[in-house]
């Protein structure tokens, strides 16, 4: 091979690439091909300039570090480079346009870009032939990439786990690599996020405590994702499934070896279709390499589900902390913001009514057009004066921050949040006016009693001892008595659950947040200032501009008011906070 320049010595670059994929389907070393090609620079006289490396970047992309230092070299940096070398064709790309791309780049500077694999010479015909065996190569290629989503489609078909590079966390495969097992000592992890959930607790917290007590992320990683949290949780893997349920999924005869008395997870194959493409930027120290990920969910009717052994974690507890969680995501770009007092939290002083978000584009004057966040009454908003007489427009920014800045404090005093809280409990209770046990029984006698005497009227009617008329009218009054008896009942079943919450809530602060440092506090994010603002009960009341604003959390009043337009925020303290003009 005669060095392009025609004097002077034979100068190359070898190049060696493969991808994650590559490495570990088929052991395709870069050791084994940068040997390769020094022998093969050395038995044809060749100088090395560079020996340049990509490890795990996919050819489908000229985006890689070392494609990009290739191509610097023979822009001049490394002087006069007479060929390119790797092992086969498509260690340059996968498709066969950049390889073109790249074999005309390199002309117009003399160099040539040569494979080990390639059939023809460097004559018109020699570069049909190896056009032809490249696109020859990409249509093999996607026949195993078909051939292989087909097998493994087949496999899930057949109630088989499809093996992946990692499995669920809490699970580990069966030795026939077919099937998921419960890992007992991971699986307590997730039976723990899932009862943190249930009782309301933030993913940053769940975070923050799986870190404290230093808990190892499925990947072994120190610092756990909250985004896996929520994965987790929506994930029908842990939640049991009933025979019935597993049936409506799954083909006859997977369904045939199943046993009706137990209970299933479901892994959902072809659910998700992931693709990514490498992508590069300017950084300080030149370029930065990573690949940009895009998914989307498949219509359900794709989906293959496969059952696994029971995750152990109850139902209910399951459905309790998907129904915390199903609302905590992060806020759409197309919202823009998320609103910390929304959800009931800030209400006007005068109508009571949930303030509305609004937002409202201002123009500057360098003509930049800037969105800013309010939160408004929304009776007025929708019908002036004559809705509510509370015009004011708040600034979410501002009323937010100062809401936050109280909340903040009270939790720098743990001690006395935990005796309100206690307090609040112990208020709840003395209103119930007596056992509601002992009461729930008398009102569920009572529907009793009523079904008894229904019984009884009919009876009589068939016997004819009381007219239909009759008839009609007793079972109207026990009607209205049984209405009343289950109005009742459920008052009661409400009272119990509140008092359930509160104690829960009580404990969540008790364990959870007010364990928390002031550093850790400050990095809690909207969403998390929502969830712990929930938690306290907390209420911001928005007046006029004649009226103060104030917010209480229901364990006592508030002791005073600021004499202009603010907020006073009381409750669990008597401390006060202005927020300033309108």
């Amino acid at each position: 091979m005669p060095s392009t320049n025609g004097h002077g010595p034979k100068r190359a670059i070898l190049y060696a690439r493969v991808s994650t994929d590559e490495q570990a389907r088929t052991g395709f070393s870069l050791r084994q091909q940068i040997e390769r090609l020094r022998e093969y620079a050395a038995q044809e006289g060749y100088e090395v300039l560079e020996e340049v490396v990509d490890p795990g970047q996919s050819g489908a992309s000229l985006e890689r570090p070392g494609m990009d230092r290739v191509r610097d070299l023979v822009a001049g940096e490394a002087g006069d480079v007479s060929v390119v070398l790797a092992q086969d064709r498509d260690r340059f790309s996968r498709e066969p346009a950049y390889t073109y791309l790249l074999r005309r780049e390199f002309e117009e500077r003399g160099t040539i870009l040569r494979a080990l694999n390639d059939r023809g010479d460097e004559s018109p015909e020699g570069e049909l032939t190896d056009g032809i065996l490249d696109q020859l190569a990409k249509f093999e290629r996607a026949k195993i990439a078909e051939r292989s989503r087909r097998g493994r489609a087949r496999k899930a078909q057949e109630g088989k786990v499809v093996a992946g590079r990692s499995t669920r966390y809490g699970f580990k495969l069966n030795s026939a690599r077919d099937g998921y097992e419960v890992d007992e000592e991971q699986m307590a992890v997730v039976r723990g996020i899932f009862g943190m959930a249930a009782e309301g607790t933030a993913l940053r917290a769940i975070k923050l405590i799986l870190e404290a007590e230093n808990i190892p992320t499925p990947k072994g990683a120190r610092f756990w994702d909250r985004s896996f949290f929520r994965r987790c949780v929506l994930d029908d893997i842990y939640r049991p499934h009933s025979f019935e349920e597993v049936v409506a999924v799954v083909k006859p005869e997977v369904a045939a070896t199943l046993d009706p008395s137990k209970l299933y997870g479901i892994w959902w194959f072809n659910r998700r279709r992931m693709t990514s493409r490498q992508v590069s930027e300017p950084s300080e120290n030149g370029r930065r390499y990573g690949k940009k990920y895009t998914s989307y969910t498949k219509p359900r009717e794709e989906w293959i589900g496969v059952p696994v052994s029971d995750a152990g974690i109850p139902r209910e507890l399951v459905d309790a902390a998907r129904e915390a969680v199903i609302d905590n995501r992060a806020p759409s770009r197309a919202g823009r913001r998320f609103w910390e007092l929304s959800g009931g939290i800030a209400r006007c002083a005068q109508c009571g009514r949930r303030m509305r978000t609004i937002y409202r584009t201002k123009q500057r004057k360098s003509g930049l057009r800037r969105t800013y966040g309010y939160y408004k009454c929304p009776g007025f908003h929708d019908n002036g004066v004559e809705g509510c007489a509370n015009r004011r427009t708040v600034s979410a920014t501002s009323l937010e921050a100062k809401v936050w800045r109280f909340v903040k404090t009270v939790m720098m005093d743990p001690e006395e949040l935990i005796e309100d809280l206690d307090r609040m409990i112990d208020l709840k209770r003395r209103e119930e006016r007596g056992d509601p046990r002992k009461e729930a029984r008398v009102w569920v006698e009572e529907l009793a009693k009523l079904e008894r005497m229904r019984d009884g009227y009919h009876d009589q009617t068939a016997e004819g001892l009381m007219s239909t008329q009759k008839l009609r009218e007793k079972i109207a009054v026990l009607e209205e008595r049984r209405v009343a008896a289950e109005r009742e009942l459920q008052i009661l079943e409400g009272r119990k659950e509140e008092l359930e919450r509160l104690e829960r809530d009580r404990d969540a602060v008790l364990e959870h947040y007010a364990a928390l440092a002031p550093e850790v506090l400050e990095t809690l994010e909207p969403e998390e200032r929502f969830r712990l603002y929930k938690i306290l009960r907390l209420k911001v009341l928005v007046g006029d501009e004649n009226r103060a604003d104030w917010a209480e959390m229901p364990i006592r009043p508030p002791t005073s008011l600021d004499e202009e337009p603010g907020v006073v925020l009381a409750g669990v303290t008597s401390k006060s906070v202005p927020t300033g003009g309108r």
